[in-house]
């Protein structure tokens, strides 16, 4: 049996003339999967039967460098379209008892004997190819969700902080939503470059979207305050809700020396406007 098995070129022979018998019975081990495979290619043009051809293939002809750039390309193609994980653990080990079952029916046909040592040698052989594509495709499918993730992560993060020019050196910087210390300080980044960039001499800060700020947000907004102050921008504070108001006082801070404050952004604007 050995030999025969060292000799793909027979294998794959018998694979592809018996192309259809494989497909069948992969189709009733992946139960779950069968009744996705056209959506999965509709969604992400990933054509599961066909890929199993392909894999089984590079398996057979124990070509590492194969196995692991086709779990790779197979790995980004899952993340970009973020097709369940379950279905493909359930299609890939679908994938290896149907290998199994057809390399039974290849000896069988051939009344080949063999020992156990021949048996387990090409055991290892076959399971390590289809782990080590398993275990490819999960990292990088992890690797590459990551880094989509961190892209998505900065695109909201630009988006939450949104610094509107209204005349020639003066913005609107309208914030809403929780303000964390993460998102503080994204905020601080996020104004002290606009302010080098825009040459921005007054920011009108807009808070009636903050509903609360915690005393490690507020100690964080004031260095902020301060460092606006310093690159020569004056910031100007409108919207402060009462609950916003109170928590400051009772920390004994307040912003007569840091900033200009207004009641509503609508003030602000008619007021600063008018001294341009």
């Amino acid at each position: 049996m050995e030999a025969a098995f060292e000799t793909s070129a027979f294998i794959k022979e018998y694979f592809q003339d018996n192309r259809d018998y494989f497909e069948e019975e992969l189709l009733s081990e992946a139960v779950n999967v069968r009744d996705k495979i056209e959506e999965i290619l509709l969604i992400g043009n990933i054509d599961l039967l066909n890929n199993a051809h392909k894999l089984v293939v590079y398996v057979m002809d124990q070509n590492d460098q194969d196995v692991r750039a086709f779990a790779k390309q197979e790995g980004i193609a899952w993340a970009t379209h973020s097709l369940t994980l379950t279905f493909k653990l359930e299609w890939v080990q679908a994938i290896r008892r149907t290998l199994w079952r057809l390399l039974h029916k290849f000896v069988d046909e051939r009344h080949m004997q063999f020992n156990p040592d021949d048996f387990f040698k090409l055991e290892k052989q076959i399971n390590d190819q289809l782990d080590q594509f398993l275990n490819t495709f999960f990292i990088c499918y992890s690797d590459y969700k990551d880094k989509l993730l961190e892209k998505q992560k900065q695109l909201v993060e630009n988006l939450s902080v949104p610094i509107i020019p209204i005349t020639t050196d003066m913005c609107i910087l309208p914030l809403i939503g929780v303000l964390d210390s993460h998102r503080a300080k994204i905020i601080e980044e996020k104004v002290f470059n606009a302010i080098d960039e825009l040459h921005i001499e007054t920011l009108i800060i807009d808070l009636s979207g903050i509903a609360e700020m915690d005393a490690d947000v507020i100690d964080h907004f004031l260095k902020m305050i301060d460092g606006t102050t310093m690159m020569g921008c004056k910031p100007v504070i409108t919207g402060l809700r009462p609950e916003i108001v109170r928590h400051i006082v009772s920390m004994g801070i307040t912003f007569e020396e840091r900033a200009l404050t207004s009641g509503t952004l609508q003030s602000a604007i008619k007021r600063y406007t008018a001294l341009v």
